[in-house]
């Protein structure tokens, strides 16, 4: 790969050299022992086509890597990364409310320049994932369901290309791909290198945390859920049932609302009426008030993660399957422990219809995510139970919910991938493939076309 160092302006890394670790490790750490041969950290859209194009002539094998989330680790390989790190720039146009930002910005960067401006669009709870995953996977926010998606805000994307070209993509302009780009998944059709969203102004929020104890977790689960069904776009919330080390589970509620904290309190008296909380605080905050108090923090040791989505609240059977489950978690040393999520979607992002963009879940009312974690210091029995345990309940998880998953929650173990992340979508996204990268230059497990 020497040859490589000569044809681009950015650093070319080699185990052991200074900083490779950095560039390539896996924020899953699941996946700490994969060793890529090389990672190029990129100085420009110059450097990405170049590296892309001697890939694709040398068969060696590439790997896209932003912010290096992917649940999967599909962010890092064994041949060659391309780190995007460098690519950060943000331009903000403050008459327009179009925000440019280069494919490797991490969502904290953006969220700071965002600020600045007092300008907004959809972005995450975590300030170390890369726009580019996020965006192509659709993006799902705290506001999407007064907002939309991430990828509902992008008005225009500049993609590198397998065959090394770089090309402008928006609503008249390769619009194929720029269908394909709203959902499609990242790493699949090439290398996004920039991507530009119509921002809107931020709304005065409210936010909440509410706990309640294990005894509680059926009627809080199925009150929660109908006040959410009933709720309007401009309140989102995650509910929560998990567990760790060796106590007894817990139930969680935290969300924002777009609107004061009057009316959240209003919203979540039902539930507060049918089991009072240990902990309950709901006050009102600024817009990035609320971002900084949903940010989302792990211990950083190995997790997995898996998903099906329902249209309705679950039924007192599904609610069962959940609470049941998690009074058997085989448990583990990592603090983060196991447990279940609903995330609230509709709104806004069920507003848009399925063939407008290529994410297919516009019909969903909970994103229900199931996970559990290990710390890398447990034996391999307890990894191998952890994952046992996760691959029940998500078998059992379909009795109640559709197969439907989340491509941005990676899931390696997922089988029917094509038509759980894509839906109706895939035959499209599969000939779009074919045409733009027919040799399979961007090829992982679970690429399209694959």
């Amino acid at each position: 790969m020497n040859e490589l160092s000569e044809l681009v302006g950015g650093r070319l890394r080699f185990p052991g050299d200074p900083g490779f670790e950095a560039a390539t490790a896996p924020f899953n750490r699941r996946y700490v022992d994969v060793r890529p041969s090389a990672v190029l950290s990129v100085r420009d859209a110059a450097d990405v086509a170049t590296a892309v194009a001697w890939a694709r002539d040398t068969g060696e094998s590439l790997t896209v890597r932003g912010g290096g989330h992917s649940y999967a680790g599909f962010s890092t390989g064994t041949g060659l990364v391309l780190d995007l790190r460098a690519l950060d720039e943000i331009r903000v146009d403050t008459d327009s409310g179009l925000v440019t930002v280069g494919g490797g910005t991490l969502s904290g960067t953006i969220y700071d320049a965002l600020e600045k401006a007092d300008l907004a669009f959809p972005l995450g709870n975590s300030n170390e994932v890369g726009v580019g995953g996020l965006t192509l996977g659709g993006g799902v926010a705290a506001v999407s369901r007064a907002f939309g998606l991430t990828v509902d805000a992008l008005v225009e994307t500049e993609l590198v290309l397998a065959d090394g070209t770089l090309v402008r993509c928006n609503a008249t302009e390769n619009a194929d791909l720029f269908w394909a780009c709203r959902g499609g998944g990242g790493g699949n059709f090439g290398v996004n290198t920039s991507f530009t969203f119509q921002a809107r102004e931020p709304v005065a929020s409210s936010t909440c945390l509410l706990l309640w104890d294990w005894p509680h977790a059926r009627e809080v689960l199925a009150i929660m859920q109908e006040i959410m069904a009933g709720a309007p776009d401009e309140f989102a919330a995650r509910i929560g049932a998990s567990r760790s080390g060796d106590g007894p589970g817990t139930i969680s509620v935290i969300g924002q609302h777009l609107g004061p904290a009057s009316e959240l309190r209003e919203l979540l008296a039902p539930a507060i009426a049918t089991a009072t909380p240990r902990h309950c605080d709901i006050g009102d905050k600024t817009y990035w008030e609320a971002k900084d108090f949903l940010h989302h923090e792990t211990s950083g040791d190995p997790f997995a993660v898996r998903t099906r989505t329902t249209p309705k609240p679950l039924a007192e059977a599904g609610v069962e399957t959940i609470v049941a489950a998690l009074d058997r978690w085989p448990g583990s040393a990592n603090p983060d422990g196991a447990g279940v999520a609903l995330f609230t979607w509709g709104g806004a992002i069920n507003r848009i219809p399925v063939p407008d963009t290529a994410f297919p879940h516009r019909d969903v009312l909970f994103l229900i995510s199931m996970d559990t974690s290990w710390s890398m210091t447990d034996p391999s029995q307890t990894v191998w139970t952890n994952l046992e345990w996760l691959d029940g309940l998500h078998s059992e998880m379909g009795a109640h919910a559709n197969d439907a998953a989340y491509v941005n929650f990676t899931d390696p173990a997922l089988t029917g991938w094509r038509s759980a992340y894509y839906g109706p979508n895939y035959l499209r996204l599969s000939d779009i493939k074919k045409r733009h990268d027919p040799d399979g230059v961007f090829d992982f497990c679970q690429a399209v076309g694959s």
